[in-house]
């Protein structure tokens, strides 16, 4: 079980997991966005990566290659004209039996806000959809792709000085043809009940850490990202379903369950104002007690003294 812990790498760009699977380097040239042939690489077939976190988007266009992916436990085939994407997050290992012509893109969410625009997640909410199995193309449409990923191919490796917006506006036109061609078939109502059990999982996960965190067995306060890491989701993702289906913030709601177990600590334990803020993951007491007063007008002290039903 040790052993397959430590398999489970993290890597927050391309050049890092390159670094640590010990491949040619000399083909990234910018952490944020990468793109190349993958038969640049040269391994030896079949090439498997292992089991690892990729915190960074990947688009990959096969024109000639086999082999297969897994992601989150799902098992996807890699065959000639496929064209699949992933988003940041999610564990996923590759294993090619072949490699002829693949061409692979890596980007960052800040490369996409910068150079593409702002907004791109409201435009393409595909983006953080959880995943994207691999699609196998009729040739006019996989030639589309190809003239395109070819143009960006081109700008990458030019020294003109508007590269990057120039890649940027190109990819709008890729995620503009993903759009055209892969989301007319958008299903509301599985996406209606699969939004439905993210919220429902979301806010058992939140009862339960509270649960946690006030009898002491869990000391750290979790964040967005870590109920995200919880149902492999894209942080933003979650976010924008927990909004849409019950109209509060992820935020608002551990603000709201924070307050109500403080309140609960305050009401019906011995422990002191110090104990209850380290308790739900206030590094010092007065973050808790500024915190509890901004949401409750009163602080901490006075709440305890208005309210206090232990008997002492």
């Amino acid at each position: 079980m040790h052993h397959q812990d430590n398999e489970k790498q993290i890597f927050n760009t391309l050049y890092d997991q390159y670094k640590h699977l010990g491949l040619p380097l000399e083909l990234i040239k910018h952490t944020d966005f990468t793109v190349f042939n993958l038969k640049d690489i040269n391994q030896p077939m079949p090439f498997r990566s292992p089991l690892s976190r990729l915190n960074f988007f990947v688009f990959a266009f096969i024109k000639d290659g086999s082999g297969d992916y897994t992601i989150d436990e799902q098992n996807h085939k890699l065959q000639p004209r496929a064209i699949y994407f992933t988003n940041p997050g999610h564990f996923r290992s590759f294993n090619w039996e072949r490699i002829g012509d693949v061409y692979l893109f890596t980007l960052s969410e800040s490369f996409l806000k910068e150079n593409v625009h702002a907004n791109i997640f409201d435009e393409f909410p595909f983006l953080l959809a959880e995943t994207f199995p691999a699609r196998v193309l009729t040739p006019e449409i996989f030639e589309e792709f190809d003239i395109l990923y070819h143009q960006i191919l081109k700008e990458y490796n030019s020294d003109s000085p508007f590269r990057y917006r120039i890649i940027g506006n190109l990819f709008v036109v890729v995620l503009l043809k993903f759009k055209e061609y892969f989301w007319k078939d958008y299903n509301p109502i599985y996406e209606g009940n699969r939004s439905s059990e993210i919220v429902k999982n979301f806010k058992r996960l939140l009862e339960k850490h509270y649960r946690d965190l006030s009898s002491g067995v869990a000391e750290q306060a979790f964040r967005v990202q870590d109920y995200a890491d919880a149902q492999s989701l894209h942080p933003n993702y979650l976010s924008n379903v927990i909004k849409i289906k019950t109209g509060k913030t992820i935020s608002n709601w551990i603000a709201e369950k924070t307050i109500t177990e403080a309140k609960a600590l305050l009401q019906n334990s011995k422990l002191s104002i110090k104990e209850i803020a380290y308790r739900l993951g206030f590094s010092e007491a007065t973050h808790f007690s500024n915190y509890f007063k901004k949401h409750t007008d009163l602080s901490p002290v006075l709440f305890r003294k208005e309210h206090h039903r232990v008997s002492s």
